[in-house]
């Protein structure tokens, strides 16, 4: 990459004028100086000395999106059907791999045929979707509700060429009882079976809530299925008060799936990432030792007051090449 470049990037980002930008801005400066040096001496031909790019080639960790920022704005279902094709035309333009979906997309009678279109046009996957919002997993009352819904989206998500199935269980409200963990562990062992059928890996993924308490949600889980893989979003791990690090090193070699979102050091959630105080370089030294060999989500999310700077598609962006500096992929 040429200097001009590299300043060219270092300009585009000054623009920007949000709560913690001052201390980005001179992040990047500092980086700008340390390539400019790095540019002039002529390491760049050093293979060793190929930030990023070499890793990205060697490990093909697909970066996705999940298209929660844009279903944020269509309370209480969540179902950023209306803006479908915005969110492939954003992601794409800010080269990501593939579409994280949310399963109300799914729903949609005509979603497979709307998901392919999109997906030929805008030359981007559909990685695959998560799951779970409004159920609740642990209520045996609501085993057959669940089941035939999983019997709609996972076909469905499979005829568009979905692979990862991220699973929220649903929070009671109280720490669960071993009841309802062996009704939560019931479908999930069904939601996997179906998975199984269709070609699509099933992951745990978190809120808070499984993981508060010394993790006896998820620790429950695991109990009951040791086998099933995790899919952590790191950011609701801090939130929770687990370090993520421990957290990867604990669980590492279950870990098929990441959701990435970063926050200020007063826990309001950045922009893009890379704004704010998440040790992100610490989280990549622990997946590079557990070997982490799945995919990633980026997941932008907004306080409910804030109206963003940039265009989205340019966080998105910003976000991706975060992404592919600090952890190679």
């Amino acid at each position: 990459m040429s200097i001009q470049v590299e300043f060219s990037k270092l300009m585009a980002g000054i623009k920007y004028n949000h709560p913690g930008m001052a201390r980005n801005q001179m992040n990047n400066r500092r980086k700008f100086l340390q390539k400019t040096i790095v540019l002039s001496s002529g390491a760049l031909l050093m293979p060793t000395m190929m930030h990023g790019f070499t890793k990205v080639e060697s490990k093909k960790i697909p970066v996705n999106g999940h298209l929660w920022v844009y279903a944020s704005k269509f309370p209480p279902n969540w179902d950023a059907y209306p803006d479908l094709e915005k969110v492939f035309a954003d992601m794409s333009y800010a080269g990501l791999d593939g579409v994280e979906l949310m399963e109300s997309i799914l729903r949609h009678e005509d979603s497979v045929k709307r998901l392919k279109e999109y997906s030929r046009k805008y030359k981007i996957a559909v990685s695959g979707s998560s799951y779970g919002v409004g159920l609740a997993m642990w209520d045996a009352g609501q085993y057959q509700k669940i089941a035939d819904d999983l019997a709609i989206v996972i076909p469905r998500l499979a005829k568009v060429g979905g692979k990862t199935f991220g699973v929220s269980v649903g929070e009671a409200g109280h720490l669960k009882t071993e009841a309802e963990l062996d009704a939560q562990a019931k479908i999930l062992k069904e939601l996997m079976k179906i998975c199984a059928d269709h070609g699509i890996e099933p992951n745990l993924h978190n809120h808070t809530y499984e993981v508060k308490n010394d993790l006896h949600d998820l620790k429950g889980t695991l109990a009951r299925i040791p086998e099933i893989k995790l899919g952590p979003d790191l950011n609701w791990l801090i939130r929770a008060g687990v370090d993520p690090v421990e957290f990867i090193t604990t669980y590492g070699k279950q870990i098929v799936y990441l959701h990435i979102r970063d926050q200020y050091d007063n826990g309001e959630w950045t922009e893009y990432l890379g704004q704010g105080d998440t040790d992100f370089n610490r989280i990549a030294k622990a997946l590079e030792t557990q070997g982490f060999n799945g995919q990633v989500a980026i997941e932008l999310a907004f306080p409910g007051d804030f109206t963003p700077v940039n265009p989205l598609k340019e966080d998105w962006k910003m976000s991706r090449e975060f992404i592919r500096e600090t952890f190679g992929w």
